[in-house]
This record gives structure tokens, sequence and C-alpha cells, in this order.
């Protein structure tokens, strides 16, 4: 199977990263090609991939097409190679585009599926969630599973709550990645060295995630065995719940969730 990645941003690199380092696929299974190909020829000598001249050439070479360009983008680019797509899978990790857009620039015998991953794929620890358009296969669903799969947790939804996805999994990661640093930075206002703090936060994130996947139990549950009644805990979680901690975190996932819509629209 060869994959051909049209478009290699963060996303498309994380995939390709993760897919190597689980062993999915071999460096010369995966061609790749970018607007501006300076801009990837690091990577590309790095992992052992071939670089494609022009998309038309990608797509006539490869049997798995993964699109990973900007939204704005994708739709003319599949309308340009669409006569080399047809009876191809197709991919899709680009937010907001939705099947049915897909399809039609893509052609009528393209095979889509829609898919939302995220940056933690790069460390084998991807979530994802896609979803099949009418005329893919139940064996490109297994495709796009063991693609996936090579990096993280793999969901297969309806598509209408895709943008949703994109919202929590698909931005989430950016979310932790600041609360991790404010973690930090509180220790380090507190009177802790730096790189202690930082390291106290990362593994108080990575140890609290897996105390609710092995326990098996609700976050609340959890969280109720750490704050003690009069405690140190409750008067941290008092803070939190005044500065609207909880409500801030559900409106990220909104504001990101809309806006994946949104950008599904600017072509």
């Amino acid at each position: 199977m060869i994959f051909g990645f049209l478009g290699f941003g963060k996303m498309a690199s994380a995939l390709v990263q993760g897919m190597l380092q689980a062993e999915a696929c071999k460096p010369h299974q995966i061609i790749v090609v970018n607007r501006h190909p300076e801009t990837i020829e690091e990577d590309v000598e790095k992992y052992g991939l071939s670089l494609a001249s022009s998309p038309r050439k990608l797509v006539q070479q490869a049997e798995t097409i993964v699109l990973g360009t900007k939204p704005a983008d994708s739709v003319q680019l599949l309308r340009d190679v669409r006569q080399d797509l047809d009876g191809k899978l197709l991919i899709s990790v680009a937010a907001g585009i939705t099947l049915q857009d897909l399809q039609e620039a893509a052609g009528h015998r393209t095979r889509v599926i829609r898919a939302m991953p995220n940056t933690p794929s790069l460390v084998k620890r991807g979530a994802t969630a896609y979803a099949v358009g009418d005329h893919a296969t139940a064996e490109d669903a297994e495709i796009a599973e063991k693609l996936f799969t090579s990096v993280g947790l793999v969901f297969r939804v309806r598509e209408p709550v895709l943008n949703a996805v994109t919202g929590l999994s698909g931005s989430g990661p950016a979310y932790v990645f600041t609360f991790v640093e404010a973690l930090a930075d509180g220790g380090v206002m507190m009177g802790l060295p730096r790189d202690i703090a930082l390291e106290l936060a990362i593994q108080t994130v990575l140890g609290s995630a897996e105390m609710i996947r092995s326990t098996k139990r609700h976050p609340a549950e959890l969280r109720e065995m750490v704050a003690s009644p009069g405690g140190t805990t409750m008067a941290g979680i008092e803070s939190l719940e005044a500065h609207g901690l909880r409500y801030t975190i559900m409106s990220a996932v909104r504001a990101a969730s809309e806006r994946a819509r949104e950008l599904g629209g600017e072509r």
C-alpha cells in the first residue's frame, strides 16, 4: 500500500512519524508533496520519504491519499487532481470540509473518508474519529482504522459530530499544553525551580489521566478522593470555580467546533 500525503503540515508530519514509529508502513511506502517543498526537505531526508514533484504525480503513484492541506485550499486542490483520484481512497484530515464537499470535488468514483486526528499521534497517543462517505467500502474503513490505530485510539462516528471532535480532541492538546504551562508557572510563582515545576506538572497530568483510564472511575469521583473537606485541594478548587475554569474549557470546545464548521464554508 502506497500512502500519498497531499500537504505536509504539522498534522501530516505527526501521522507519518507515528506510522513509522509503529512500523505500520515503511518509509518507501510514503510519498509527500507540499506547496513549499523547501520547508519539508529536512523531514523528507530524515525519515526517508519520497517527495513528489507535484500533487498530480503524487496522486498517480499512491493508492491511498491523505489530504492534509489547509481547509481553504483543499477543495480546489482536489478539483485539480480529480481525474487521477478516480477509483482511489481519499482520507481527509482537513478540518471542517464535509464529506459532501470532498465527494463533489474529488469525483463520484473516489471513495472518501473524513477524519480528525490530533498531534499526540506523534507519540502514539493520538485520538482520532472518522466518518465514511457513501462510496467507501468496509475495506476502506479497515485501512483508516489501521492507519490511525497505529498512532492511538480510533472511533468511527457519524459525520455531524466531527466538528465537535475537532473542538475537543483535535484542538484539545493545545488546551492541555496551556494548562500544564500555567500549572508549572504557579509552582514557580510559589518558589519552585522552573525545571522541577514543569516536571511535576507534566507528571501530574500524565498520572491523573492514567488514573481515570485504569480505574474506570468518573473524574468527579476521583477528584473527591483528593479533595478533603476544608483541605488545601478544596481551597484550590474554590478558586478554579470562582474564575470559571469549567465554563472556560467548555467554551473553548464550543468555539473551536464552531470555527471548524466555519472553515468548511470558507472557500
